[in-house]
């Protein structure tokens, strides 16, 4: 299927936008999230507008702010007939939609919880060795590019030469691991899958899929990979999104096949750098799409397409607006590791544009930190 076609016949997500203060309610509301142990030094936070900001409404494609029934009702009830939601009946089922994704993201901290401790008792691994990073998992080219961009004269030039990117959009292609651990890394979630064992899905857009922290990749793979090789190679590229100092992430695996999901919408990422790497099977079409920025408004769209090649990985900013053409035939897995750097989203968060109202949270949260005041000693003596 052409990107022409597929824009013609598909409708492009829509996102409103409310620029109204998160009431105290929502963050009473946040505050209820439990506690945990922190990673990378640090304790990690949410930004309180999880519990109200973007809201993805999947019957219409349009992502939306709910706060109580009063101002939804005000900001959205007209707005939402232009989407095809114009009965009573229509308009109960979107504000119950909204209600129980609002209950869904309340309970989403302790339910992730109390699921890390059922699979970590009860779950046998099919390849316990894939939970710890090798050099073996990846191929040659990929442990020269981290080579080189290790070094500290290193230039974006010389990094350009081992990879494949696109003129002026900066997504970025290169091989990542070796066929044998993709096999092993599908093979090991598909057991995982075929598990009587609860699973938390990555996302509302996605309703198939595997969060990684959860079934105990974090420590032993994840947080190494962003650290020891993903990081030196953001220093290099986008310096000007935290690549040197991207602390945190959330990383999962997605799956499209025929009768589950085909593609995925028109969006942006909740980072400041994704990788995506295409681990599989055999499929047929499936490419990614990218547009603009989020923050760029473009009266007539333009959009590059990218085809998903097995073991590469697409690297590029989170906020760049993207989404995946439907497969054809077949069924593919894509491994996703959203990279977060507190230094860039304390200022701003991506999700509310404001400054973050910070919620303690478990694990690494959406990124956020809270920064300590210094005091220079010297000044105050």
């Amino acid at each position: 299927m052409s990107l022409f076609r597929l824009f013609r016949v598909s409708r492009q997500l829509q996102t409103v936008r409310a620029t109204r203060l998160l009431s105290g309610k929502a963050e009473d509301m946040a505050r209820q999230v439990p506690t945990s142990g922190s990673a990378d030094d640090a304790d990690f936070y949410v930004c309180s507008c999880f519990f109200t900001n973007n809201f993805y409404l999947k019957d219409y494609n349009v992502h939306v702010v709910y706060r109580d029934d009063t101002q939804f009702g005000t900001e959205y009830k007209e707005i939402m007939k232009k989407y095809g939601c114009r009965t009573d009946k229509q308009w109960d089922q979107v504000l119950s939609q909204a209600k129980s994704e609002l209950k869904r993201r309340q309970n989403l901290f302790q339910q992730s919880l109390e699921r890390s401790r059922q699979i970590r008792t009860q779950y046998r691994p099919l390849h316990p060795q894939v939970y710890t990073l090798q050099e073996s998992f990846f191929v040659p080219e990929f442990l020269e590019l981290v080579e080189l961009s290790r070094k500290s004269d290193t230039t974006p030039e010389d990094v350009l030469k081992f990879v494949t990117s696109c003129p002026d959009d900066r997504v970025y292609e290169f091989p990542v691991f070796t066929k044998q651990f993709c096999q092993q890394f599908m093979a090991e979630i598909t057991h995982f899958e075929d598990s009587d064992l609860p699973k938390g899905r990555p996302n509302t857009m996605n309703n198939y899929g595997i969060l990684l922290n959860e079934l105990g990749f974090d420590e032993g793979f994840i947080t190494p990979l962003r650290t020891d090789y993903l990081r030196p190679i953001c220093r290099i590229l986008y310096p000007d999104w935290g690549g040197d100092a991207l602390d945190s992430h959330k990383a999962f695996v997605v799956k499209y096949k025929l009768g589950e999901d085909l593609d995925l919408s028109y969006h942006y990422d909740n980072a400041e750098v994704t990788l995506n790497v295409s681990l599989g099977k055999e499929f047929e079409e499936g490419s990614l799409y990218f547009g603009s920025m989020r923050q760029v408004v473009q009266p007539q769209p333009s959009y590059s397409e990218h085809k998903h090649r097995p073991t590469y990985g697409l690297l590029h900013r989170g906020q760049h607006k993207h989404g995946a053409m439907p497969i054809d035939e077949g069924e593919r897995y894509n491994l996703i590791i959203w990279m977060r750097s507190s230094k860039v989203r304390n200022k701003l968060c991506p999700m509310c544009d404001q400054k973050p109202t910070l919620v303690q949270t478990v694990g690494f949260g959406d990124g956020f930190t809270r920064e300590t005041k210094t005091v220079d000693v010297c000044c105050a003596s």
